[in-house]
């Protein structure tokens, strides 16, 4: 049996695995299970980003700024770091469901205020909420994928924890905008069929094959998420390249619609909607793709594609051309793609599992906080100098950041990024 099982290991992670680091305290589980633990994350993530296409709906109902528009996106960040800073310290030492269908529920809840919103207001509201749950999933659920996983498969792990964000991030707006456009009562239908999702992923979670933690990690509960001593390096460069790509495709969620419109003279939520699945599409791709190769190459893949991003960004709207719009964002996806995989492969490799949650959540508010800070920024610099001004100041300094990002991690050792 000891062999079979050795040829199913090596089989599914592409290699023999060794570890013999904690796992949950429970048997491996099926590969299928592993699959299903990742549904709750890709659910909460397809309402991240479902709203992006109605906006134009709501600037037209409501009345407000671009300006506006990137505060209301930027609430959903302040929920997500708020919630980072809780979520994954708790789900280490509590477990993971209590964590989980908490945030599942409070997903609900967003959904039911975007269905009936008719304010600002309304629609912060439903950010932070959906803010905070995407926190708890990035923490709580990503590990939640590792612990079904077991220790001998956490590449396999990271791979699918990570695509099934981006996965979820991209479908979001793809579901929205053909929704909308061909269903009675826009916003109503494209949430309720996101309550579904949702209502399955906490059906998910309430099977799912985990249990508390036997040893829990010390130190206060609420806290800046950080990852064990001698893990700082493996954090530090994971941030370095998902930073600039996580922001290069905010911005594309936040003015992307805005942007389509001014090029392309068009207010479709269906295109609006379909750049964005085709930008999360490549990041999904592109981690399958890039899956065996070593963490420092995938890393520095990435930081060069959101590089290109940002140079065909600047192109995009000084020549009002949407075909290198979209190519735009296609190269910030496959940065995104790049830069959390290894960066979430990274910390699986080397954090045990009772601080894993905590590394998730670290990682994150990493690449959140630019991503929250920039696009708002050039959000109002837009209002204030035009979009194609704001979207080239925006592109430059994002470059800086892609570069810096890229020569960080060529900097360091290939042992540091690749453990044995």
């Amino acid at each position: 049996m000891s062999e079979i099982r050795t040829a199913c290991v090596k089989s599914l992670d592409g290699r023999q695995r060794t570890d013999t680091g904690q796992g949950s305290g429970l048997p491996s589980a099926p590969l299928w299970w592993v699959w299903l633990a990742a549904w709750p994350v890709a659910a909460v993530f397809v309402l991240s980003n479902a709203a992006t296409p109605l906006y134009v709906l709501w600037q037209r109902d409501i009345g407000f700024s671009k300006g506006t528009l990137t505060v209301v996106f930027a609430f959903y960040i302040v929920g997500l770091i708020g919630s980072l800073l809780v979520s994954g310290v708790v789900s280490d030492r509590v477990g993971r469901k209590p964590v989980l269908l908490p945030a599942l529920g409070l997903a609900l809840a967003a959904c039911l205020v975007f269905a009936t919103a008719t304010s600002v207001l309304a629609l912060i509201v439903a950010r932070l909420f959906t803010g905070i749950a995407v926190g708890a999933v990035v923490s709580a659920g990503m590990a939640a994928v590792s612990d079904v996983a077991g220790p001998e498969r956490k590449r396999v792990a990271a791979l699918l924890a990570s695509c099934a964000m981006v996965f979820g991030a991209g479908l979001g707006p793809l579901l929205a905008g053909v929704l909308s456009e061909t269903a009675p009562g826009p916003t109503v239908t494209v949430f309720a069929v996101e309550a579904v999702f949702l209502t399955t992923a906490v059906l998910a979670v309430l099977r799912m094959p985990v249990r508390s933690p036997e040893v829990r990690a010390k130190g206060t509960w609420v806290r800046v998420p950080g990852v064990p001593r001698g893990n700082g390096r493996q954090l530090l460069l994971g941030t370095a390249v998902f930073a600039p790509g996580i922001t290069a495709t905010s911005f594309v969620l936040s003015l992307g619609p805005s942007l389509l419109s001014g090029l392309l003279g068009t207010t479709s939520r269906i295109v609006a909607g379909a750049m964005a699945f085709v930008m999360f599409l490549a990041a999904t791709g592109v981690q399958f793709a890039v899956q065996r190769l070593r963490r420092r190459t995938i890393l520095t893949a990435g930081a060069i594609s959101t590089a290109l991003s940002m140079i065909t960004l600047i192109v995009a709207v000084q020549t009002s051309t949407v075909a290198v719009l979209v190519i735009s964002a296609l190269l910030a996806g496959a940065g995104q793609g790049m830069g959390q995989l290894g960066g979430l492969s990274l910390l699986n490799s080397s954090v045990p599992p009772q601080r894993l949650a905590e590394s998730n959540a670290a990682l994150n508010v990493g690449g959140y906080i630019p991503a929250g800070i920039l696009p708002v920024s050039a959000g109002y610099l837009s209002d204030a100098v035009g979009l194609t001004r704001g979207a080239t100041v925006f592109g430059a300094v994002l470059l800086g950041f892609a570069v810096i990002g890229g020569l960080v991690v060529r900097s360091t050792r290939p042992q540091v990024t690749d453990p044995a």
